[in-house]
């Protein structure tokens, strides 16, 4: 090939060309390329640009009939909590809320005028220090507003309730373990039952007396008998080596496997999907991450839901992962039962319904 009219630069420049074009053909190139990063950019975006959410409520004799209140709501990192008072108090020794915050007027005509009674547990020794800043930044804007130099607008007091210790880990595992179940039903289905069919293996079953369903609940179980064992891996380790919360011992790891199990057979519909649209097997990670990675990052895996945007929490909520991963928290740590769990477990059971009745048009027996 050395002859005359060859040009090596303008054989160079097609080859570069092909495969230029090649790329914008190939699905998993450009949302690997193009839509991931995005996707990564626009969430840690928000998170980086959005203060922390404290989640507060205020007690129903509260006066919060002055401006020390308004100057405390109009803060963004305050969510407050309206429930009864009853319900307040065990939100405040789990966790869900910080603190409830009580305004009492001390003297109406001298300062300080006000005092701000802070009712929190050890359950939120993470996010204490940073409402009682967010507090003492307001009364400074009034302090600053009213009495540059001596007086003060209002003083603070707070009282512990007795909790327990809320780790990082009894916030972080669950999720983990939930995205576990999620990839493992996704991707291992999608990719079993594909190859499984154009290797023309399910063909083959069909020469045999075996029918169809148990074909599929065959395959189907040597997958969650696979994922039960890594849940109780992740569990173990979580459990023995980092003090993850097991509230009722045995009691909760049974629950939490059972919640596993569902959690399992809801996703597994995802990889019956996955594998019946995915054209080819290279097809298959990009169309199984469309389902995985929002629900991995807007799923409440690695941060709490309120942390997001008002706009995109509707969303959030929506996704199985985000119930799953708030059931098994309620479980592990709050000592709920799966009883307990039923408004998370009828969102499971709609997704479950809506995706295998999808899965049953799509899939595909034969290439």
């Amino acid at each position: 090939m050395k002859g005359k009219g060859y040009n090596q630069l303008v054989a160079m420049l097609a080859i570069s060309k092909a495969s230029f074009k090649a790329i914008f053909r190939s699905p998993s190139a450009v949302i690997f390329s193009f839509l991931f990063p995005i996707i990564f950019i626009l969430v840690f975006g928000f998170l980086s640009s959005t203060s922390p959410v404290i989640r507060v409520a205020f007690d129903p004799t509260s006066n919060n009939d002055n401006e020390l209140y308004r100057e405390l709501i109009s803060n963004s990192s305050i969510k407050i909590i309206v429930e009864s008072e009853k319900k307040m108090k065990e939100d405040v020794e789990k966790g869900h809320v910080t603190a409830i915050i009580k305004i009492k007027e001390v003297n109406p005509v001298a300062y300080p005028k006000y005092v701000i009674e802070l009712v929190t547990s050890t359950a939120s020794a993470d996010r204490i220090g940073l409402l009682q800043s967010i507090i003492q930044k307001s009364i400074g804007v009034l302090d600053r507003k009213h009495f540059p130099n001596s007086p003060v607008y209002a003083f603070m007091e707070k009282k512990v309730l007795p909790g327990r210790e809320y780790r990082t880990i009894d916030f972080i595992l669950p999720g983990q373990l939930g995205f576990s179940l999620l990839s493992s039903g996704v991707f291992g289905v999608a990719f079993i039952f594909f190859n499984l069919r154009q290797t023309l293996v399910l063909k083959r079953f069909f020469a045999t007396p075996i029918r169809r369903t148990y074909i599929v609940f065959g395959e189907g179980l040597g997958r969650i008998a696979f994922q039960m064992i890594t849940a109780i891996v992740i569990l173990g380790v979580g459990h023995f080596a980092f003090k993850f919360t097991l509230v009722h011992g045995w009691i909760t790891f049974a629950e939490l496997m059972i919640l596993s199990l569902i959690g399992l057979i809801v996703f597994m519909g995802f990889g019956f999907i996955v594998s019946g649209l995915a054209p080819s097997e290279s097809t298959i990670p990009p169309f199984a991450n469309l389902v995985t990675l929002p629900q991995f990052l807007l799923a409440g895996t690695f941060f709490q839901v309120d942390n997001f945007p008002t706009w995109l929490q509707p969303f959030c909520r929506i996704l199985p992962l985000t119930h799953l991963n708030e059931a098994m928290r309620n479980v592990a740590f709050e000592g709920s039962h799966i009883s307990d769990c039923w408004p998370q477990l009828k969102v499971l059971l709609v997704w479950g319904i809506v995706t295998y009745a999808v899965a049953i048009k799509v899939f595909k027996w034969e290439p």
